[in-house]
């Protein structure tokens, strides 16, 4: 039982914006849950970290959240150890291209699956013990999900479809649970991006430069401690691009 400390569960915290999240939140004085589903190592190697800062204080979990079973297995161990939950991040995501006239049913249930199946059905988990602590749910959307980003229309359909469950999370665990929303925009670039492709996007933000991880953790560290009457809104931490 982790006592007074308040618990924050995210979803695919072991590397980028998932572990920035996880480090600001520890920052914070949360007790951090870091699920993983692959990336033990360096789940471990993050709350080893952590621990060394404040013993007693990051834990890790394993789960494949396109399994609802094992959603329910997490978060029942969750509570049975910490005996509360108070944030939910929803960070975990699958992002890859698929043209349309080649997509296959794979493809669309793992990329609705982790963007959209798992954040429903870990809020609903979630929820009853949300409800006891008037906690928080906090999505990691994107700023594809109003605006599509060619040659990834089933990522861009998942993660609209997360802006609109965050909306209809807000009014079903109202009163005693808000949920938000931060959605990015060129903050971590994929693997396949050229230097050339990089500058190119980034002379089209009016801010005209990359963001960083700790831009969208500190975005969601507001929506957690300091937002008491937000509930049901997206923040796009994305230095204009949503404008142009």
């Amino acid at each position: 039982m982790s006592g007074h400390q308040k618990i924050a569960l995210i979803t695919g915290a072991s590397r980028r914006i998932g572990a920035e999240i996880s480090t600001t939140l520890h920052q914070a004085g949360y007790g951090v849950v870091l699920h993983y589903r692959q990336s033990k190592a360096c789940a471990d190697t993050l709350a080893t970290s952590l621990n060394a800062k404040r013993a007693g204080s990051a834990w890790v979990v394993q789960a494949d959240l396109q399994s609802v079973a094992e959603i329910n297995a997490m978060l029942g161990a969750l509570i049975a150890r910490h005996g509360r939950l108070d944030v939910l991040i929803n960070n975990a995501s699958s992002f890859y291209p698929t043209s349309v006239g080649k997509v296959d049913e794979e493809q669309w249930d793992e990329l609705f699956g982790s963007n959209l199946k798992a954040p429903f059905f870990l809020s609903q988990a979630a929820a009853p013990a949300l409800q006891k602590k008037q906690g928080c749910i906090v999505n990691i959307v994107d700023i594809y999900a109003k605006r599509s980003l060619p040659d990834y229309p089933v990522y861009s359909t998942a993660k609209a479809g997360l802006l609109a469950l965050t909306e209809t999370l807000a009014k079903e665990l109202a009163p005693n649970v808000r949920v938000n929303a931060v959605s990015p925009g060129a903050i971590l670039w994929p693997d396949n991006k050229t230097i050339e492709s990089v500058d190119a996007v980034i002379k089209r933000i009016p801010l005209q430069r990359q963001g960083q991880a700790s831009d969208i953790a500190e975005t969601v560290l507001f929506l957690v401690q300091q937002a008491a009457y937000i509930t049901g809104q997206v923040i796009a931490v994305d230095g204009g691009k949503g404008l142009v």
